[in-house]
C-alpha cells in the first residue's frame, strides 16, 4: 500500500457519484478528497468490507487513498454514476 490511490477521474461537473473502496489485508487505508467539500474523508479497513462515499463534482476532484502506517494489503476502488 506504499503508493496508496491517488486519482483525478473525469467527472462531469454538477453531478453525484459513488465511490466505492475495499481493502484486503491488515490495518488500514486513510480516504480524503480535493477539495474537501467533493466527499466525506474516511478510514477504510483492510478486512474486505466495502466503504462508499458520495462524491460531488462540482470542480476538478482528486481522490486520495493512503495506507495507515504499518498497513499492508491491497486497495480496490469503483466509481459508479447515478
Amino acid at each position: 500500500m506504499t503508493d496508496g490511490i491517488h486519482t483525478e477521474p473525469g467527472l462531469s461537473e454538477g453531478k453525484t457519484y459513488r465511490l466505492k473502496l475495499v481493502c484486503v489485508g491488515s490495518g488500514s487505508a486513510e480516504l480524503e478528497f480535493v477539495p474537501a467539500n467533493a466527499g466525506t474523508a474516511a478510514t477504510v479497513p483492510c478486512d474486505e468490507s466495502v466503504v462508499q462515499q458520495r462524491v460531488t463534482a462540482d470542480e476538478l476532484v482528486r481522490i486520495n487513498v493512503a495506507g495507515a502506517k504499518g498497513a499492508t494489503g491491497v486497495i480496490a476502488w469503483q466509481i459508479d454514476a447515478p
